[in-house]
């Protein structure tokens, strides 16, 4: 690639400012800095938002598995949430000499300027599942339909609330939740949800008793379950204090967990008062086992070891000075530039198929269920 060789030797002569960074904390892990030439054994930096998340551990280790199996060395980090850690992450891997980065954005607007010293670096960029925003340096995109993750969680509550049978049933409660307001994808997963959904909060048939039905009132920042759970308490004291919630838009299982500790602590959970339909999405340890036990209603799940395999081939064909497979060339543009993208089908998950569709394809175990 065309400028590699000049961006290797300004790499080399910082090799003791790297080696001093690295002593410092940086949290990295397996691989070495290797000198100028081709790309055989060269390192690959991985940047993941936390370690938080079973989700983001899993990714993590796909990626750098499906990398290290095509010979490469692999620098994995986790910013812990905090978008400044991220940055100065992202700029030691670049001084440590990777020959491509792979990253899962923590605030996908505050990665501009050190996007930028990658592609002075002459360092492809693979924006993960995640979409990085404001940056012409963010070369391609892998990730689920997003916006089909939404129409997912918004078919399936009307689907348990018989809505979709036709006919006038209803009114039932509904709340919205949504994912934090510095990720990408948080709009695409309400879009798909209201697409389905609105059409029945319009005829009154869904009724939003706290009114919030924006995508701004209804963001949850970091997605952090505790937030989620706060602003669920919230909800049921100044809403429901004599009405039922019977459905919850959640948009991820972490969120889930905080919304159903909200609705049990409210008395929800019993016979004489059920809990509502809640969803979720990323098919956690944790949610597979609520919904098995008939807590947490549905999950969406995204086989996150394919889009793993995704973008390590994507990098890959990069520094092989092939084009990387691509099926979205229209869809995500980042405010810079229209990203090619590569995006891969979600699943609905509930207690009828989720043996079927975790257990039977090897993403869990029976055991790890239980």
């Amino acid at each position: 690639m065309r400028n590699r060789r000049a961006a290797l030797t300004a790499i080399a002569a910082s090799a003791s400012l790297a080696l001093a960074l690295t002593a410092c904390g940086q949290n990295s892990e397996g691989g070495s800095k290797e000198g100028a030439g081709d790309t055989e054994g060269a390192t690959i930096g991985i940047a993941m938002p936390t370690k938080s998340s079973e989700r983001w551990i899993a990714d993590g280790e796909n990626v750098k598995k499906n990398l290290e199996s095509k010979g490469y060395k692999t620098r994995l980090v986790y910013g812990e949430d905090d978008p400044d850690q991220q940055v100065s992450q992202i700029e030691n891997l670049i001084t440590q000499g990777v020959k491509g980065l792979i990253v899962a954005a923590i605030d996908n607007k505050s990665l501009a300027n050190v996007l930028r010293q990658a592609k002075e670096a002459d360092i492809p960029v693979v924006s993960y599942d995640r979409l990085i925003l404001g940056s012409p340096d963010v070369d391609y995109y892998a990730s689920f339909d997003n916006e089909k993750v939404g129409e997912l969680q918004g078919t399936y509550i009307l689907d348990k609330l018989g809505l979709k049978d036709g006919g006038e049933k209803g009114p039932f409660n509904i709340e919205l939740f949504a994912g934090s307001n510095d990720d990408n994808n948080t709009k695409y997963f309400f879009q798909g949800a209201m697409n389905v959904l609105k059409p029945y909060i319009d005829k009154k048939q869904l009724v939003v008793k706290s009114g919030q039905t924006q995508l701004n009132q209804v963001t949850t920042l970091r997605w952090d379950g505790g937030t989620a759970q706060k602003r669920m308490d919230d909800l049921l004291t100044s809403a429901y204090r004599s009405d039922r919630v019977d459905a919850v838009l959640s948009p991820y299982d972490g969120i889930s967990i905080g919304i159903l500790s909200a609705l049990k602590s409210d008395g929800y959970g019993t016979k004489a008062k059920p809990l509502p339909v809640v969803t979720g999405q990323d098919a956690e340890v944790a949610s597979v086992k609520s919904i098995v036990a008939g807590e947490q209603t549905q999950t969406v799940y995204k086989d996150t070891r394919k889009l793993a395999e995704v973008a390590a081939n994507m990098v890959d064909a990069v520094l092989k000075g092939e084009k990387p497979e691509v099926n979205d060339t229209k869809t995500y543009d980042n405010g810079s530039k229209v990203v090619p993208s590569y995006l891969l089908d979600p699943v609905s998950v509930d207690k009828t198929n989720y043996r079927q569709v975790l257990v039977d394809s090897g993403y869990y175990t029976e055991a790890d269920l239980k």
